[in-house]
């Protein structure tokens, strides 16, 4: 084999370590950016929270006030950064010479300058503190879910007015702490002995699941009615038996109700009333007020204990009608907006040093001053995308979601001159507050439907439609999904029946024999 030695000249194309962040950060959800900037926090000993109100015109997001105009954008703020990769890719070639912003230079590993920039401290504005009550006088949501008691709190202080030995009292305990936040347990006693006993030691196991079950009466009899219960049947029955009914014909609709639970739910699900008349032994009459009798229990006794603060949405744009104009202001929500700043003092004391202990200090700085610039980014382009949105669904913002347009990431990113994954990536997990309700960005976006004129209609608007459809039919002769198509084709859009039927099970409406009225 012959050595020798050769010259080959190739390009290809890689990610900054900036670049690859600021991606990141655009992706994140408001939660995941607030434990992200507490990791940094910690990591970083640059990098402080600002508790000063700073000049949001120096540094910061100086269009948070923009109206939603597509003249008003600025184009000179757009951020290439998000570009396609071919564009945002840089050549490891010419990596040396990257470009500086404000005398710094865009690299971890910084310039040998320890100049203060002078935007380092000065971006991004704050909300007055939370408090426990808003302007209205109303408890605030979060604060309501902070201080609701759970399902095993609530049981436990029960159990403590029962009189039970401290055998009785462990077991009746440790049945609650297994119950899930329906209220449901989900493990046999069985296997919850096994668990404590282990399989080898039978006379321990016999004992232990004796005790269970003692303790699992005692559990089925406290508050909320059907607490403890092993399946919806079980449930459902321990609710009924809980009822007091008066007169004769009360008592018998509560047996054959009863009777019901003690067959197949599903035939119940599908309230075949012939078929439960002829397992029950009742008449029809009695089936059906059975039936009603049924639907006003509580499936999920636990359901009002579940930690409302997990449902709470905090927006992260909020869009408000500025007066009679008939305008909207979209403006992001300070309360998710973090204030962050780099250390004065740790970073002057930078200035002259030297050494390897420096260059490492030096390059933890611009790591801070870089994550504070792509924060700043992230905002601006979640901003940016918002105004395109606000401006293009105007109607849904005056009208509801009926006059939502059809809309796709393409139109939005042709518009702002960045790339459709940039979209897909500001509209995940990014709230926007409306005057309809709070939803998610890329619920604005949706698919179009053919109409008679020749435009195209929304698919959200079409679903929107069918729900309306729904709301208004009559209960004893519900629409079915090929009148429903029909009466769309009389609005003039063309949807087929299978398409109903997509569009009403992701509505979660139920098909029309579990819609009619018994």
């Amino acid at each position: 084999m012959k050595q020798g030695l050769s010259l080959r000249v190739s390009q290809h194309l890689a990610l900054t370590p900036q670049l690859q962040q600021s991606i990141r950060l655009l992706q994140l959800s408001t939660l995941e950016l607030g434990q992200e900037i507490d990791q940094m926090l910690d990591e970083n000993p640059f990098l402080e929270r600002d508790e000063e109100l700073p000049q949001r015109e120096e540094f910061g997001l100086d269009r948070a006030d923009a109206p939603t105009r597509d003249d008003d954008l600025d184009p000179a703020r757009e951020v290439a950064a998000y570009d396609n990769v071919s564009e945002m890719a840089v050549d490891t070639q010419a990596s040396e010479r990257e470009p500086s912003i404000d005398g710094v230079a865009e690299s971890w590993e910084g310039d040998n300058s320890v100049e203060m920039a002078p935007d380092d401290s000065e971006w991004g504005g704050d909300a007055p503190a939370r408090t426990n009550h808003n302007d209205d006088g109303e408890a605030d949501a979060t604060e309501l879910a902070r201080s609701q008691e759970s399902l095993t709190d609530f049981l436990h202080r029960q159990a403590l007015a029962l009189r039970l030995d401290e055998t009785d009292r462990a077991a009746l305990r440790f049945l609650i702490e297994n119950l899930n936040e329906d209220g449901y347990l989900e493990d046999s006693l069985r296997s919850l002995a096994e668990g404590l006993a282990g399989e080898d030691d039978l006379e321990q196991l016999e004992e232990l699941e004796h005790r269970f079950t003692v303790a699992l009466h005692l559990l089925q009899s406290l508050e909320p009615t059907g607490v403890g219960a092993r399946d919806l049947a079980e449930c459902l029955t321990l609710q009924l038996h809980a009822l007091e009914p008066k007169g004769e014909a009360a008592l018998r609709v509560r047996e054959v109700a009863l009777a019901l639970c003690r067959q197949p739910l599903d035939m119940l699900a599908k309230r075949d009333v012939k078929k439960l008349a002829a397992a029950a032994g009742a008449s029809e009459l009695e089936i059906k007020a059975a039936i009603a009798a049924i639907g006003r229990l509580e499936p999920k006794p636990g359901r009002r204990f579940v930690d409302v603060e997990r449902h709470v949405v905090v927006p992260d744009v909020i869009v408000t009608r500025s007066g009679k104009s008939g305008k909207f202001r979209v403006a992001l929500n300070p309360d998710v907006m973090p204030r962050l700043r780099v250390h004065d003092i740790y970073a002057n004391a930078l200035r002259g040093g030297k050494g390897e202990s420096h260059q490492g200090l030096q390059q933890r700085l611009q790591e801070a001053r870089w994550f504070i610039k792509n924060i700043q980014q992230r905002f601006d382009t979640i901003l940016r995308v918002s105004n395109a949105i606000a401006e293009r669904q105007k109607n849904f913002f005056l009208h509801g979601e009926l006059a939502m347009r059809p809309m796709v990431l393409r139109e939005i990113a042709e518009e702002l001159g960045l790339h459709e994954s940039t979209i897909s990536r500001v509209t995940t997990q990014k709230f926007m507050s409306t005057p309809f309700g709070t939803f998610e960005l890329k619920f604005f976006f949706g698919s179009g439907l053919e109409t008679e004129s020749g435009n195209n209609a929304s698919s959200t608007a079409v679903r929107a439609l069918i729900k309306q459809f729904v709301a208004n039919e009559n209960p004893k002769k519900p629409l079915s999904d090929n009148q429903l198509s029909e009466m769309l084709k009389e609005q003039g859009i063309e949807c087929a029946r299978r398409t109903v039927a997509k569009y009403r099970e992701a509505l979660r409406i139920a098909p029309t024999h579990l819609r009619k009225a018994l």
